[in-house]
């Protein structure tokens, strides 16, 4: 009987459908077209090239660029009866040696490698003689320098599609605007392939943004109110992960720290516990996320600034992948954006490099002060329209636009009359009339602006120092010593030509937390049903412990949520679960049956 991608779907992962925009992809790979498949996280992309990999009868290769990723795709596709493989340095050779031995003799059907482990003449030699069906690319972004997070050992992989003409080549990422989407096409197919966007739009994502006033005060309201879900914290450093963790164990939460600076068996452990336990929080720099496919992850909360939209984007995917509504939160005030900027001035690539880094920060920046939809604003980003989605703070509580044309055109005259020199706390001691040895050393109390604007109190001229930075009228010299410039837009405020709209700013030094909006909350089950989900995800807990693997290897949340409300109370109607494959009923489902009558 010849296999359909219907019928693998169901009798080996154990779905009943393919989620919107999966079977287009499938189909694609079957008929041998080249395809990069742009897809929103948690939409389900392993499936789009796990599946026919299992119908065509050749090896597939895919390219990951982590061994955790490489582990825990194996781990699953063997939970669920399929016979896969990572050939990688932190394994025994005697493991790879043996998995290797089953790819040469056609057991193997997907084998997960590194770029740098594949793009060696020795591996590309035996796999020449192997005639792989088809090469994944994933995380794709990675291959171009347009892209984000360029990583220099992707660009080799470009060579894939002379020396295998016969192997049909896939790639996938989350995370591409146009130019980027365009160059990777490029490099890996030489532009004999398609493109396909599935959308970028997660409308189980409630997005927020807030000015950073008190950091910890507000971090700690945030995870106060979400105390029963996993979360995330991003922060810009290895210091200030160290110092957040230590603040939410004080508070009584589980947190665990994650960066580059601790031993690989602590970052391991700390990831391991986050994947299999619940109510735990990851802080943690970058360095943490890529790959992490934990889907019941609650909330994000950047503590600092992205380094663009597209870091953003992909940050806040790691939330709610289960398709339940969840929260992300960003913070970020001046010094963020100096930082930033500063980052790209260090950077050692090109000048084009860093105008496009700029621009990039510029449109998180526009992004992070919108005054209507923050969907829209997202989504426009990616060459994607949609209306307002009454999910995210702006159009939950709409911000106050106020007329600050004469504010902004004091603002705008101290650092011209100042020289451009200043950073923003000289600029607001100018305005606000203050006696500082740094101002009369200067002369700076002679100026016609010199107290100006001391009926506002400070943190009302630093809130809008950094609205006027965002919107582009100033920029900060990252170059210099952090000094404010003005821009091309400024000089029509200056004169009048135009007016300088700003958001409301509390008068307090507090920040409005938002925190009246209901937080995120899984699927509801009345009470008996929570009780015996407790002690499903228990049991699954205990298994997944065993096995050495994250807990969603062995079932979903979504599969646990199916099994309380279908109740099965024999294999028959178990097999009927959303999830259940063939191989998890029989490895499983005797134990789950048993907990469910219980």
């Amino acid at each position: 009987m010849s296999l359909t991608p219907e019928t693998v779907l169901e009798s080996v992962f154990g779905f009943p459908a393919f989620r919107p925009g999966q079977r287009e992809i499938v189909d694609r790979l079957l008929d041998g077209t080249n395809t990069l498949s742009v897809m929103p996280t948690g939409a389900g992309k392993s499936i789009c090239y796990q599946l026919p990999a299992l119908i065509v009868d050749r090896l597939t290769v895919v390219i990951s660029p982590l061994v955790a990723l490489m582990d825990d795709q194996v781990a699953g596709l063997r939970a669920n009866g399929v016979e896969a493989a990572c050939i990688h340095s932190n394994r025994s050779r005697e493991d790879n040696v043996a998995d290797w031995r089953r790819v040469q003799d056609g057991t193997i059907r997907l084998l997960y490698l590194s770029p740098e482990r594949l793009m060696t003449e020795r591996m590309l030699s035996a796999l020449q003689g192997l005639d792989p069906a088809m090469f994944v690319v994933d995380e794709a972004h990675c291959i171009s320098k347009w892209g984000f997070s360029f990583r220099p050992e992707y660009e080799a992989l470009s060579s894939l599609r002379t020396r295998f003409p016969n192997a049909t080549l896939s790639a996938f990422t989350a995370t591409a605007d146009t130019a980027t989407r365009q160059d990777i096409a490029t490099k890996l197919f030489g532009g004999k392939g398609d493109i396909v966007v599935r959308g970028f739009d997660r409308p189980n994502l409630r997005l927020a943004v807030a000015p950073k006033t008190d950091w910890r005060k507000q971090l700690l309201e945030f995870v106060k109110s979400r105390s029963t879900g996993a979360g995330i914290v991003y922060c810009l450093s290895r210091k200030l992960t160290e110092e957040t963790a230590s603040l939410l164990r004080d508070k009584g939460f589980k947190a665990l720290p994650y960066h580059a600076g601790l031993p690989q068996d602590v970052r391991r452990e700390n990831q391991e516990t986050f994947m299999a336990e619940d109510a735990t929080i990851m802080v943690a720099t970058i360095a943490f996320g890529m790959g992490i496919d934990k889907p019941d992850i609650r909330y994000v909360f950047h503590l600092n600034l992205p380094g663009s939209m597209e870091a953003y984007y992909q940050e806040i995917g790691r939330a709610g992948r289960d398709g339940n509504p969840a929260d992300v939160h960003m913070l970020y005030g001046l010094d963020d954006i100096r930082m930033r900027r500063q980052f790209i001035a260090q950077d050692e690539g090109n000048e084009d490099h860093k105008r496009r880094e700029h621009k990039r920060l510029d449109s998180l920046l526009a992004y992070g002060e919108a005054t209507s939809c923050r969907r829209v604003a997202l989504l426009t980003y990616f060459g994607e329209s949609t209306q307002a989605c009454g999910n995210c703070d702006i159009c939950i509580d709409p911000p106050t636009l106020i007329d600050g044309t004469k504010e902004a055109q004091m603002l705008l005259s101290a650092v011209a009359r100042t020289g451009q020199v200043f950073g923003a706390a000289h600029i607001v001691d100018v305005l606000r009339g203050a006696a500082s040895e740094k101002i009369l050393a200067r002369g700076h109390n002679t100026l016609p602006v010199y107290g100006a604007g001391k009926e506002r109190p400070k943190n009302f001229w630093t809130a809008f120092i950094r609205q006027a930075v965002a919107s582009g009228y100033l920029s900060i010299d990252v170059e210099g010593y952090g000094g404010l410039q003005l821009t091309e837009k400024a000089d029509p405020v200056l004169k009048g030509e135009q007016a300088f709209e700003y958001r409301d700013i509390p008068k307090t030094k507090a920040a409005s937390s938002r925190s009246k909006q209901s937080p995120a909350a899984a699927a509801s089950l009345d009470d008996a049903d929570t009780e015996l989900f407790a002690n499903l995800k228990a049991l699954r807990r205990n298994l997944a412990q065993e096995r050495k693997v994250p807990a969603y290897v062995i079932f979903s949340d979504a599969t646990l949520l199916d099994m309380c409300v279908m109740k099965p109370n024999d294999l028959e109607t178990l097999a009927l679960v959303n999830g259940v494959g063939p191989k998890k009923l029989k490895d499983f489902g005797a134990m789950f049956l048993q907990e469910l009558k219980a």
